[in-house]
C-alpha cells in the first residue's frame, strides 16, 4: 500500500489550520472541555505530522539507497537497504495504529484492574500471573506503572489489583485487554497434578483528565477506612489508611491502598471514582452500572477473549481475532504486541 493513502498528509494540515483558528478565538479557554479536547486533537494530529514527515525523509534516504546500490550492484549496501526496509515496514505499522488509536481517550493513561474468577487459589494465581504480564508489557512500552490497590490471595497469588500504565496512548493499547482470560495447565497446588481451567478478568478505563469535570454527590458516597495489606511496604500494616469508595446510584466500587496518607489514598480513589463513572457515561449512555458489568459477574467458561494452554500442548489464541501463537512463556513475559496490534487494525 503506498505510503500517502496510509496517511493523507495535507487533509492534516488543514486540519490543524481548523483547529488554530478556533484556539484563536477570544471565548476558547471559557469553556474548558472544549478547549481540552481541541488542544488534545491538535497534539495527536501534529505528532502523527511530525512522524510521518520523518518517515518520509527516511524512505526517500533509504530508495535513493537502493538505486545507487543497484547501479554499483553493491551487496553490502543491498543488505542495508533491506535492513532499512523491514525497519521502515515497522515504523509504518505504529504510524497506522497511531492513527486508528484516534478516541478521544485513546492517548490518555490506562486504569487496570484484574479480578480472579471461581476457584479459589488456582484461579488468583493465575490472576496474579496476568498482573505480571502487563507489569512487563508496560516496561516493554516504557509506560510508568503504580499499584492503586492490591488485594492479596487467602494462599497465594491476588484477588484482585488497580494499577495506573502512564504513558502516551496506554490506554489506547491496553483497552483491547478488556474481557475475560482463560487459563488451562496442571495446577502446582494440586496434589493430584489434574489439569485445571481457571478464570480472570481485565478492565481497563482512561484516567480522567483533571480537566473533564465529573459532578459526584457527596450524598451519594459510602467512604470506608481499613487497614492495608500486600504490596506497599510493611507501613501498610500499621494504621487504617486505605481507602474504599462505594458510589451508591451505580453500585461503582473503588479502593485505594497506595500512599501512606489516608487523605493521598482518599482523592486517588475519587479520581478512579471518577474515572468509572465518566467511562460508564461514555460507553453506555443511559444504561444501568449492573449492565456496564454483566461480563463481570461471568468469569467463566464461554466468554473468554484469550485461552492461554500450557497443558497438554503449548498455545495462546486470541478468540477474536484468531492470532495465536506456540511461545506461551513469551507472551506472559509481556510480548502482546501480535494481539493488540491485530485486534486494533481488525476494528480500524
Amino acid at each position: 500500500m503506498p505510503f500517502e493513502v496510509i496517511f493523507d498528509i495535507e487533509e492534516k494540515e488543514k486540519k490543524v489550520v481548523e483547529l488554530e483558528k478556533i484556539i484563536a478565538k477570544p471565548d476558547f479557554w471559557e469553556d474548558s472541555d472544549k478547549y481540552k479536547k481541541t488542544l488534545r486533537d491538535k497534539k495527536i494530529i501534529t505528532d502523527a505530522i511530525g512522524l510521518w514527515k520523518r518517515e518520509n525523509d527516511y524512505l526517500e534516504e533509504t530508495t535513493l539507497l537502493f538505486q545507487m546500490a543497484r547501479e554499483e550492484d553493491d551487496l553490502q549496501e543491498m543488505g542495508e537497504v533491506e535492513n532499512r526496509v523491514n525497519l521502515f515496514e515497522v515504523k509504518i505499522r505504529d504510524l497506522e495504529l497511531k492513527q486508528i488509536m484516534s478516541g478521544e481517550d485513546d492517548i490518555s493513561n490506562a486504569i487496570i484492574n484484574i479480578h480472579s474468577g471461581a476457584g479459589g487459589t488456582e484461579a488468583q494465581d493465575w490472576a496474579e500471573i496476568l498482573f505480571r504480564m502487563y507489569l512487563r508489557f508496560a516496561e516493554r512500552k516504557n509506560y510508568k506503572t503504580q499499584i492503586l490497590d492490591y488485594q492479596p490471595g487467602d494462599e497465594a497469588g491476588i484477588k484482585s489489583v488497580t494499577f495506573i500504565a502512564s504513558g502516551e496512548y496506554s490506554y489506547g493499547y491496553i483497552k483491547a485487554e478488556v474481557g475475560i482470560h482463560r487459563l488451562v495447565r496442571i495446577s502446582p497446588f494440586d496434589a493430584g497434578k489434574r489439569r485445571h481451567t481457571s478464570f480472570a478478568s481485565v478492565f481497563v478505563y482512561p484516567e480522567l483528565d483533571d480537566n473533564i469535570v465529573v459532578e459526584v454527590d457527596e450524598s451519594d458516597l459510602r467512604i470506608d477506612t481499613y487497614r492495608a495489606s500486600g504490596a506497599g511496604g510493611q507501613h501498610v500494616n500499621k494504621t487504617d489508611s486505605a481507602v474504599r469508595i462505594t458510589h451508591l446510584p451505580s453500585g461503582i466500587v473503588v479502593q485505594c491502598q497506595g500512599e501512606r496518607s489516608q487523605h493521598k489514598n482518599r482523592a486517588t480513589a475519587m479520581k478512579l471514582l471518577k474515572s468509572r463513572l465518566y467511562e460508564q457515561e461514555k460507553k453506555e449512555k443511559a444504561e444501568k452500572m449492573d449492565e456496564l458489568h454483566k461480563n463481570k459477574k461471568d468469569i467463566a467458561w464461554g466468554s473468554q477473549i484469550r485461552s492461554y494452554v500450557m497443558h497438554p500442548y503449548q498455545m495462546v489464541k486470541d478468540h477474536r481475532t484468531k492470532i495465536e501463537t506456540g511461545n506461551v512463556s513469551d507472551v506472559l513475559d509481556g510480548n502482546l504486541d501480535r494481539f493488540i496490534e491485530a485486534l486494533l487494525l481488525q476494528k480500524g
